[in-house]
């Protein structure tokens, strides 16, 4: 049971969210802000175990209190690849669904015992059964399930299992790109929605990686959980008048290449001072570039289902352009850099997503 002093908060939110990754993590924390800034007296349970570490230091809240539970499996790559290794992932899922039952009797007894008002999941499985039989509203929020993600993956016996979790959704909010199953219950489509950023901030990284602002800035990343890929010897690096803005856990070093230090939180800053993100069919990437007027290089991954939805969004909108891998291994940038950033069209719908989550709280 999570320790409290209740008699300062109005309700309480689970928030649940995916283990994959950095990516669920930071849509969250930017949903999470938007909440306590609303409405100061929730108080929130973060259930997760990947990014306690980062969570911890993006939300310094009083407010906000974190559970540590493993919240689903996610994908699992083959060695030096992007493509997804189907041995591994059958093998964790049915790790991870062999005791179901004692899990969701965990999770009611915690949402229970806490007096939760409602769960929010993105897009963990785990919390909708348990929540349907604690009586608590449920709301998912992604762009997928791993249902849809799993669907050429996975047999159809291991899918169902998954889709009687989402089934028990009190309410889906969709966002960009989706493409999913006629799920029950209600359904609300959203846009993108990203952290907001500080533009001086985005300037100060400016007069680091780009004093004379004449070079084109291209922030290249594969995602946190893409750490076996030696990239270093590349001919992207050797692009004229570029440089390089990288995540912390791509190993290249340059002097025209600048690393996001392991312990920063805001990596929005980063991806706006850019003129070009080159990265996997992330959604929490392409948000943040789409929000932030930045196009899109983005890599194709074969399997991928979520991938696709992206990145035929992103395509269908002219938000960047598609390259298959092996076709980038040959890639350098010769475009030089643009004159001006032009609006896309797309704002951050953030604050329309917490309006809609507080309604079912007041």
């Amino acid at each position: 049971m999570v320790n409290r002093n209740r008699r300062n908060f109005k309700k309480t939110i689970a928030y649940y969210i995916s283990d994959y990754g950095y990516g669920h993590a930071v849509r969250s924390v930017a949903i999470i802000r938007e909440l306590l800034e609303k409405e100061p007296s929730l108080y929130i349970i973060i259930c997760h175990s990947f990014a306690i570490p980062f969570l911890k230091n993006s939300l310094p809240f009083k407010q906000v209190s974190i559970r540590e539970v493993s919240t689903d499996i996610g994908y699992f790559l083959k060695k030096q690849s992007l493509e997804p290794d189907k041995v591994k992932l059958k093998e964790s899922f049915d790790i991870f669904f062999k005791d179901w039952k004692s899990k969701m009797e965990k999770e009611e007894d915690f949402l229970i015992s806490n007096k939760v008002d409602i769960v929010i999941s993105d897009i963990s499985p785990l919390p909708f059964e348990a929540a349907t039989k604690a009586g608590i509203p449920s709301v998912g929020i992604s762009n997928f399930t791993w249902y849809s993600a799993y669907e050429l993956l996975l047999d159809k016996e291991r899918l169902e299992r998954l889709k009687q979790a989402y089934e028990r959704m009190t309410s889906f909010f969709l966002l960009a790109g989706n493409n999913e199953r006629n799920w029950l219950g209600d359904k609300r489509d959203f846009s993108f929605f990203s952290r907001k950023i500080e533009d001086e901030k985005v300037e100060e990284i400016l007069d680091k990686v780009n004093p004379s602002r004449k070079k084109t800035v291209i922030f290249f990343g594969l995602g946190m959980k893409i750490n076996h890929i030696n990239v270093s010897s590349l001919p992207i690096w050797d692009s004229k008048d570029c440089v390089f803005i990288v995540s912390s856990n791509v190993r290249m070093e340059g002097d025209n290449v600048f690393s996001i230090p392991a312990d920063e939180t805001e990596s929005q800053h980063y991806i706006a001072a850019s003129d070009l993100v080159i990265t996997k069919a992330g959604w929490g990437t392409v948000s943040e570039a789409v929000i932030y007027d930045v196009p899109l290089l983005l890599l194709n991954r074969d399997g991928m289902k979520e991938d696709q939805n992206t990145i035929a969004f992103v395509l269908k909108h002219a938000l960047g352009e598609v390259m298959e891998w092996n076709e980038f291994l040959d890639f350098r940038y010769e475009r030089g850099k643009r004159e001006r950033k032009t609006s896309n069209g797309f704002r951050n719908q953030v604050d329309v997503i917490v309006d809609e989550l507080l309604l079912f709280l007041f």
